[in-house]
């Protein structure tokens, strides 16, 4: 399976990384999830987020959900992008793509990535007002 991890302060570039895909013959499906900063926070109004990573433990956790991901279903390739540092409202701070056989896997692989990723990677996030 391949696996691209990348943990960065640079602005994501969604045109560059759709353009890198890599998809062979046998898969039909990928999916990507793009998740931008929103106005509120907790019900106020934000300008930006502060994103924190204790990046080598990140990346740890990212590696055994990787793992765990192509233990569940049959995932051609995971690619994920996280941004740290300031990142405005508006901006994306976070960029999934799961590419698999059919769509129900890839759909599945992608959630899991995002919702586990929220529960036990170390990436903090602090409001900007």
């Amino acid at each position: 399976m391949l696996r691209e991890l990348t943990i960065t302060s640079a602005p994501i570039d969604e045109a560059a990384l759709l353009r890198g895909r890599q998809i062979s013959s046998g898969m039909g499906a990928a999916i990507y999830f793009l998740g931008f900063v929103r106005c509120q926070e907790d019900g106020r109004e934000i300008a930006a987020l502060d994103y924190e990573a204790f990046e080598r433990m990140a990346r740890r956790q990212f590696e055994l959900l990787f793992d765990e991901a192509e233990k569940r279903w049959p995932i051609a390739s995971i690619r994920l992008v996280h941004r740290v540092g300031r990142v405005a409202v508006g901006e994306a701070s976070l960029w999934v793509e799961a590419v698999a056989p059919h769509r129900g896997e890839a759909f599945a692989a992608c959630q899991f990535l995002i919702d586990e990723m929220k529960r036990v990677v170390p990436i903090w996030k602090k409001p900007v007002s």
